[in-house]
């Protein structure tokens, strides 16, 4: 089930894994003895009751698989709080956060918020996972008790167009892609089919891909990459992208993640992709082990979502990576009223991992789109929409 390095998993996460790998099996079986590789990520991570984020498993902070950036700083939030300050007006008093995690990153924006004066009228959580909802029910009753009739969970999009805002802090990480490689001949795609042993329950299989779309985009980058390229596209961000549009009446959409402008996403030296598994703080490339269990990812193509943007009708407002976002949306500051508290040292530490290009600071960007909004937006300062 497992391979060294990494931890192997407690007998009942373990018994976790086998029911959604005989969940999987039996989707293989039906399906003739192979599957997409998004399909597999899909049931994977989303399997009701028993993918990784929908079933009851400790996924984020010290004893999870991995620490976001609202978790590893209160620093974060605050500075997320004032570029929504900027937004917020007395018209326009919504935020919307999708997957919201342990919690934590509603907790301190509305407390920030509520220090800034500047309190949205609703802050609701679009949350699939009930674990994890009464995990951020828990956070919020404990750090804003004061504040929890404001919060309101969603399993679904609202059904009324909102003014205000929309938060997704590593959200578009998670879904499902497409893994693809260039041919001399044409373009194949990842399956995933069956092993031969309980150790390794799924093997890749390549195939001839049978996907026109996904066909047709690589052959368009045929002219840049190499012949045996191999990496990922994801064809849901354009759906999942218009939906958001579609809720949005006036505002800003703010998305955080890790990932590229196209032309470095698909740089001839990147070319065994970005995908990557997150298990008990152990980052690893194989996702047909430990299914459930482990979180899996692609980087973001920042190109496709500022695409996807447009053609739904929003304003791609600004791009930048996160060091560069949290600097002029007040970390110095927020920083220098901490000096003379106790733990200083320990925050200015918790600082440096967010913004140190050799930690979170360059890989991660920050984009805004817009709708019926004219404003110069605080944390762009240094925007880089021309390297989309």
């Amino acid at each position: 089930m497992h391979t060294s390095p990494l931890p192997p998993p407690h007998p009942d996460a373990a018994a976790h894994s086998q029911r959604l790998t005989r969940a999987i099996v039996q989707t293989i079986n039906e399906a003739g003895g192979a599957i997409p590789f998004v399909k597999f990520m899909e049931q994977a991570l989303y399997a009701p009751g028993l993918g990784y984020y929908s079933a009851g498993i400790r996924k984020f902070g010290a004893d999870g698989d991995f620490i976001t950036a609202p978790e590893i700083s209160p620093l974060f939030s605050q500075c997320l709080a004032r570029q929504c300050q900027q937004i917020l007006t007395d018209d326009n008093r919504i935020i919307l956060e999708f997957g919201a995690g342990s919690g934590i990153m509603a907790a301190e924006l509305l407390k920030e918020l509520e220090r800034l004066d500047c309190l949205p009228s609703q802050y609701l959580i679009l949350e699939i996972s009930a674990d994890l909802q009464q995990r951020q029910r828990e956070t919020l009753q404990a750090q804003v008790p004061q504040l929890l009739e404001r919060v309101q969970w969603l399993e679904h999009l609202p059904s009324e167009p909102l003014d205000g805002i929309i938060l997704a802090n590593e959200v578009l990480d998670a879904m499902p892609v497409q893994r693809f490689r260039l041919d001399e001949q044409g373009v194949s795609e990842f399956y995933v089919g069956l092993g031969d042993s309980k150790e390794t329950p799924f093997v890749w299989q390549l195939l001839p891909t049978r996907d026109e779309a996904l066909r047709s985009a690589v052959e368009s980058l045929r002219p840049i990459l190499p012949v045996g390229y191999v990496s990922e596209i994801n064809f849901a961000l354009p759906a999942w992208i218009q939906s958001v549009a579609e809720i949005l009446a006036s505002g800003m959409v703010l998305l955080i993640d890790y990932g590229f402008p196209s032309r470095e996403y698909f740089h001839p030296q990147r070319d065994q992709g970005t995908l990557m598994c997150h298990y008990r703080h152990h980052a690893h490339s194989e996702p047909l082990i430990l299914v459930g269990l482990q979180d899996i990812t692609a980087h973001v193509n920042f190109t496709a979502v500022a695409e996807a943007a447009h053609a739904a009708g929003l304003h791609v407002s600004g791009y930048t990576d996160q060091a560069h976002f949290l600097l002029a949306s007040g970390l110095p500051e927020l920083l220098s009223a901490l000096e003379s508290s106790q733990n200083y040292l320990q925050q200015a530490q918790q600082a440096k991992t967010l913004i140190l290009p050799s930690e979170m600071g360059e890989l991660f960007k920050v984009m805004a789109l817009t709708r019926n909004l004219e404003l110069s937006l605080l944390g762009f300062a240094k925007d880089e929409r021309a390297r989309l």
